[in-house]
């Protein structure tokens, strides 16, 4: 009896033992097994804004910027055109509303980022405590698996999984003429009146890194840029403490253009300019806070485009400010 009770204690010890150490073991499999993982998220795959007027909106990219007008949908009741996709390169596009705008002072519609899988990045942002209903996307009319969320700032911020089915893989290589000024969304910047709120839901969240921040008054930041996790398109948060009258200015398109010079020559020589001078700004070229050369141009609605060089004039990266963002004006 007692050599089976020293054998049986033995026994119970090293059971116990190993459940001792394969429990953590296995709750830490489970756990990694349950908690969804961050699907990549590759760059900028578009950015919506409404348009009063869509033939001056059209004259604008298309005749002024050189774009083509890919493909467009149609209002199901009315027939006319609800959204008129103008194409920069094969994976980013520009979407035109025709629909009145959200707010009077606003029109940007979204920001659309491209991402592997729209389901592991559902089920993600879900894991982390944002409201994403399960009635929320699907198939887009245009073939590709999207579905939308509101940042902290109520901005609209849409996930796209391009599909070789959908309309956008079918024109690849199409719909590209060499009239383009730019071939390529460098950063998409807008309004953001939260700091750390919207820090903490791009970075934090979403994995975006910050690649640098500036600001006009050496004392207050004004501008925060965060590059996309896994591709090189950057947004930039366009702080303020009290919101200004028109989004316009500050709700803004970047297309990178590799000589500033050699681009305002080109539009300047373009008919459609002349037209534009009607609505918009003679064409200045000036070096920003970030020490790159650009020149800002406006659709008809005032929403303003701007043309930058990927490059600072003396090949020398600008420090990033230190100024802390600024206090809201709460009214």
């Amino acid at each position: 009896m007692g050599s089976f009770r020293v054998c049986r204690g033995t026994y119970l010890f090293t059971l116990a033992t190993l459940l001792f150490v394969i429990g953590p073991i296995r709750a830490q499999q489970g756990a990694s097994q349950q908690a969804p993982q961050r699907p990549s998220i590759t760059g900028i795959s578009h950015v919506g804004y409404f348009v009063s007027d869509l033939p001056k909106a059209l004259d604008f990219w298309h005749g002024l910027l050189g774009y083509d007008e890919s493909y467009d949908l149609k209002n199901p009741s009315t027939g006319k055109v609800q959204i008129a996709f103008i194409k920069i390169n094969d994976h980013q596009h520009i979407e035109l509303f025709t629909d009145p705008p959200t707010s009077p002072l606003n029109h940007m519609s979204h920001l659309c980022f491209s991402v592997s899988n729209v389901e592991q990045m559902r089920a993600y942002l879900r894991s982390k405590g944002m409201d994403v209903k399960p009635g929320n996307g699907g198939k887009t009319r245009a073939g590709d698996y999207a579905f939308e969320i509101k940042d902290p700032d109520g901005t609209l911020i849409e996930f796209v999984q391009s599909l070789p089915t959908g309309w956008e893989a079918q024109a690849a290589g199409k719909f590209l003429p060499a009239t383009r000024i730019s071939d390529g969304i460098y950063h998409v910047g807008f309004l953001v009146g939260n700091t750390e709120k919207s820090l903490h839901f791009y970075e934090d969240i979403l994995g975006f890194k910050e690649t640098w921040r500036g600001g006009r008054d050496p004392k207050v930041l004004s501008w925060i840029n965060l590059q996309v996790p896994d591709g090189t398109d950057y947004i930039e948060l366009m702080l303020y403490s009290k919101l200004p009258a028109s989004y316009g200015t500050q709700n803004h398109i970047s297309l990178v253009v590799s000589d500033i010079q050699k681009a305002m020559a080109d539009l300047e020589s373009r008919p459609a300019y002349k037209a534009y001078l009607g609505y918009g700004k003679p064409l200045e070229m000036h070096i920003g806070v970030n020490g790159k050369r650009q020149v800002n141009l406006y659709d008809p609605d005032g929403t303003r485009v701007e043309l930058m060089e990927p490059f600072t004039v003396n090949g020398r990266p600008v420090p990033s400010s230190l100024a802390p963002p600024p206090e809201p004006v709460h009214e």
